[in-house]
């Protein structure tokens, strides 16, 4: 692998934590009532996206829908079989009980998120009915 390769992967994941960690601010400042701050954080969260899919094309890790579903399932699945579990041995020898919390939340969404990519995938190319999709605000299931 070469050097830019290493750096676009290094910039990926930057700028996608950047986008992440800018949002999470942008609610904190609405909340504490700096709506200015708050639409600054935004808008450069917007820029980090734009900035952290710039990386991933020039990584070429953009394929066809169907490529891209089975990499969401294999990425899924390494969360549900083998991160997560780890992560929530370690939390839980250690006593952090909200990292377990988080963690423990987040493998069993990632168990539905695998089925549900399965599924569009098995159906991809078929005429099928729209499904809405609803989204907890406080775990993400």
């Amino acid at each position: 692998m070469s050097k830019t390769t290493d750096d676009l992967k290094a910039a990926f994941a930057g700028e996608s934590q950047a986008n992440r960690k800018y949002l999470a601010f942008a609610e904190k400042a609405e909340q504490d009532g700096y709506s200015q701050a708050a639409r600054l954080f935004r808008a450069a969260a917007h820029a980090e996206t734009i900035h952290a899919i710039n990386h991933l094309k020039a990584l070429g890790d953009i394929k066809s829908t169907a490529e891209n579903l089975e990499a969401a399932i294999n990425g899924e699945n390494y969360e549900v079989v083998e991160m997560y579990p780890d992560f929530m041995k370690d939390a839980e020898e250690e006593g952090m009980k909200r990292a377990l919390t988080s963690f423990r939340w987040a493998w069993e969404v990632e168990k539905i998120h695998e089925v549900l990519y399965r599924r569009t995938l098995d159906c991809l190319g078929q005429e099928t009915p729209p499904v809405e999709y609803y989204v907890c605000p406080i775990c993400g299931y």
